[in-house]
């Protein structure tokens, strides 16, 4: 299903579109927010729509065009989407490539979208002046009830009361559109592999944040470590892994881990493995989960910034090191978990930078 929301600024689009987004398991998509991080790029694009947003003017059709057919490019809007703030004009719904189903329109009077914005929070975005709001209200009059008038000809159009609370907005949009709200129950596992120092941990604690588990392959040689009081040393942790693999072979971690990741599908949809290690684990697990989706997502950091991060470890700072690197490539085999990875994220910055990309690469498996 292809959605467009439109309304005037405060009317209510983002909280619908997030709604809706979770209610029907297709991606929303705000054109807004796609200007507004543009706008904090260090660039002469990212420079002038910073000056055209903050000046509460439109962007140019065939700047705003481009920048939308791209995203929406993407694989996981294959399926369907919920747009926010395109089409505006005349121009951008003839030139649009993507055929719309319903265009919903959130009525909301002028004086009382205003009231919204100006008393949603303490303080206003940098482009949420009162001059730059009164601005966006004559452009969305100008250029945009001219849109509706073409979707409602098209009989496209479904006009909904946006003064009403978020609850019977989005019960009046679910009617109209005939939906009821269903669970997608397709179970998938994401599996992510890296060198050490490429962010696995992290990479976890972001879909911890999504409140999706994520299992720790490593773990079991860790706690047998800790239990045995050893160091946690390269000599002691080659030991333990080539003598499991000796008893199970190169799959051994997925075969020591494979209740674990069952007993997790059983409640969630999404599982994530931090730190799979072999191909043949991955191979294990394909077998074993054949009706399961299984995604790889490869972690690659420059070698120099890893073994700075490892350095830093509070557990484990000398565990680091070309030696051990060749041997998680080629001794345990990871090289091909990491050159079939589905999805490859480069983690060379910021954390934020870091969660930004781990969040586009889960938007394309969710909803894929």
């Amino acid at each position: 299903m292809k959605l467009v929301l439109i309304g005037i600024q405060g009317s209510g689009k983002s909280t619908q579109g997030n709604l809706l987004s979770k209610q029907l398991k297709i991606p929303y998509l705000s054109t807004g927010h796609i200007f507004r991080e543009i706008a904090k790029e260090k660039t002469t694009l990212g420079r002038y729509i910073k000056e055209t947003i903050n000046a509460g003017i439109l962007v140019p059709d065939e700047k705003v065009i481009e920048i939308v057919n791209h995203y929406l490019s993407r694989p996981e809007y294959k399926k369907g989407y919920i747009l926010d703030g395109f089409p505006r004009t005349i121009v951008q719904v003839k030139k649009f490539r993507n055929s719309v189903d319903k265009v919903i329109y959130l009525e909301v009077p002028e004086k009382e979208a205003i009231y919204r914005l100006a008393y949603r929070n303490s303080e206003l975005r940098e482009d949420e002046t009162l001059a730059a709001l009164k601005k966006r209200v004559d452009s969305f009059k100008k250029f945009t009830i001219p849109v509706l008038d073409y979707y409602r000809k098209e009989g496209k159009l479904v006009e909904v009361d946006g003064t009403k609370t978020i609850e019977e907005v989005n019960k009046e949009i679910l009617k109209y559109l005939g939906k009821q709200i269903t669970r997608n129950e397709q179970k998938t596992i994401i599996a992510i592999v890296g060198l050490p120092g490429s962010g696995k941990t992290e990479a976890a604690d972001f879909f911890a944040k999504k409140n999706l588990p994520a299992i720790s392959f490593g773990k079991i040689i860790n706690d047998y470590i800790n239990n045995k009081k050893l160091s946690h040393t390269r000599e002691i942790h080659k030991k333990i892994r080539e003598d499991l693999r000796k008893k199970y072979g190169l799959k051994a971690l997925a075969i020591l881990n494979q209740d674990r990741l069952r007993k997790a599908l059983i409640k969630n949809t999404i599982v994530v493995i931090e730190g799979m290690r072999s191909w043949e684990e991955y191979l294990y697990l394909k077998k074993e989960f054949p009706h399961i989706r299984l995604f790889i997502l490869g972690l690659y950091t420059d070698k120099v910034i890893r073994y700075q991060r490892l350095s830093q470890r509070k557990n484990r700072p000398k565990l680091y090191g070309e030696e051990r690197d060749i041997d998680e490539l080629v001794g345990i085999n990871m090289g091909p978990t990491i050159a079939f990875a589905d999805y490859v994220i480069k983690n060379n910055y910021s954390l934020k930078d870091f969660y930004d990309k781990l969040e586009l690469a889960y938007r394309s498996i969710f909803y894929s």
